[in-house]
């Protein structure tokens, strides 16, 4: 055989080991399974929906396509969630991601300080790079204790204005001008016309969350809702219960006047938080937003709203703590539930879909890109579930929506306690106590429920017995310690 037909020979014989091999290779790969993606146990506040488990899995779907990952997706109802939240971690139950925030919502701080939440800063530095860079800057600073990152903020309006939320067709038809009502007093007359005139509204609706009274005023809260308060533009930071002051008194005499007049409704103090009842008729209420809101809560009501800020335009640490989404210490999955959060902030895709649901059954586009709601059979809560600046805009929205809302959100003042984290540990026993009391009489006092001149004292005596002052104290001397480190 000649040299050249050896090496011809030769050549033909790789070729085949190398088709054969090729062939056997692509065979395997064809009948190789392909990988399960992982599941994340995922808990959030929210009246459970109809369709949620339709919007599961349609979720699933894109998830398990983009980061290899599917959800549980549990919604826990409003008044529950707290409670709930607080079972599950006690007992040890598995659950991978969950929305936090108040000590009634989640207790981010308190969760934070024992454990519970497992630190991100290392990943948010690699993998999750892009989540980092998309949140506002000041909102890392919020979630941020001992050094430590942990939890994801919703990037959203970095100040929580407080406003009065009035029905527009009973506006339009008494020639209201709200401009002119920026305080509870204020609102007096208004409220006795609806009262007397319009049998099917509730003039001034609350419920067991009774809001921060004292927003108007400038004060802001510490703890929860016992009535600690610090004015957030007061460079002093004094730490005073609000209560104790005239301001706090003649505040609650007027809500108990309300109350008695019909104006506040009879079920305010044991209403449950976030139970809005589709189409219930309410003239005034008070909410926190930022611009536009009215649109969003106009869709959530079932009839047009329009709004009026009642409060200054501060960044608190409460609002930028104002939902928070953790990753269980605990999880066998640190990597795909900080995945699961990226994509959340990241992708619109996404983002849109558990907001609005699914596209074609919960909503229809306009020609501008608008989402138009055709169904209330599922519904997102935008802010416990990522960054607001990749969501469609609302039907009826301007366009430039979310640049108004930079542009808003670099025009606010800062607090002068913005960042300080109190550490509840040198009076743990006497804040257990005082959050008792709070608990027996903070909705009745704050709704009107109660007669003032004879709750009121009952109200701050059991406090002091519960050792309020101790607790007012070293609160004082924490937050002029921390004042102290931030002008070195």
């Amino acid at each position: 055989m000649s040299r050249s037909r050896r090496i011809l020979t030769v050549l033909v014989c790789f070729l085949f080991i190398f088709v054969s091999s090729g062939c056997e290779n692509a065979l395997q790969s064809d009948t190789t399974p392909e990988k399960e993606p992982i599941n994340l146990i995922y808990y959030t506040i929210g009246n459970p929906d109809p369709d949620l488990p339709e919007v599961n899995e349609a979720l699933n779907e894109l998830l398990a396509e983009k980061i290899g990952v599917t959800i549980t997706y549990n919604k826990i109802a409003w008044a529950d969630y707290g409670e709930r939240l607080a079972a599950i971690i006690r007992s040890g139950a598995y659950f991978d991601v969950a929305f936090c925030s108040t000590p009634s919502q989640g207790d981010f701080i308190g969760n934070a300080q024992k454990g519970v939440w497992m630190p991100l800063e290392g990943y948010l530095e690699t993998s999750a790079s892009e989540m980092y860079e998309a949140i506002h800057p000041f909102y890392w600073d919020a979630v941020t204790l001992n050094d430590h990152i942990y939890g994801i903020p919703t990037n959203k309006e970095t100040c929580a204005l407080e406003m009065f939320m009035f029905a527009k067709d009973l506006v339009d038809k008494y020639q209201i001008d709200i401009s002119r009502y920026q305080t509870i007093e204020s609102l007096a007359p208004i409220l006795d016309v609806v009262a007397k005139n319009e049998p099917e509204y509730i003039p001034f609706e609350f419920d067991t969350n009774a809001r921060n009274l004292f927003a108007q005023d400038g004060y802001e809260t510490l703890l929860g809702h016992l009535p600690l308060m610090v004015n957030s533009l007061d460079e002093s930071c004094t730490v005073v219960n609000i209560l104790e002051t005239p301001l706090g008194e003649s505040r609650l005499n007027t809500m108990r006047n309300y109350y008695t007049m019909g104006y506040i409704n009879e079920d305010a103090a044991i209403k449950e938080s976030g139970s809005l009842v589709k189409d219930e008729r309410v003239f005034c209420k008070i909410s926190s937003g930022g611009p536009y809101s009215e649109v969003l809560w106009s869709a959530d009501r079932g009839y047009d709203i329009v709004t009026q800020a009642i409060s200054p335009k501060v960044m608190t640490t409460e609002s930028a703590r104002g939902g928070i989404m953790c990753v269980n210490a605990k999880t066998i999955h640190p990597m795909e539930s900080v995945d699961f959060l990226n994509c959340l902030n990241t992708d619109p895709e996404v983002r849109n879909m558990i907001n609005f649901g699914i596209e074609g059954k919960h909503y229809t586009l306009t020609d501008k890109g608008q989402v138009h709601r055709i169904s209330n059979d599922y519904s997102g809560v935008q802010y416990t579930q990522g960054n607001w600046f990749i969501l469609k805009t609302l039907e009826g929205e301007p366009l430039n929506k979310w640049d108004v809302f930079r542009d808003f959100n670099e025009s606010v003042q800062k607090s002068q306690t913005l960042g300080f984290t109190v550490d509840p540990t040198p009076f743990a026993s006497e804040l257990e106590a005082a959050e008792r009391v709070c608990e027996q009489y903070y909705s009745s006092l704050m709704t009107g429920s109660v007669d003032i001149q004879t709750y009121l004292p009952k109200y701050l005596e059991d406090l002091r017995a519960a050792g309020i002052d101790k607790i007012a104290r070293i609160l004082q001397d924490q937050l002029t310690s921390w004042k102290k480190q931030q002008s070195n």
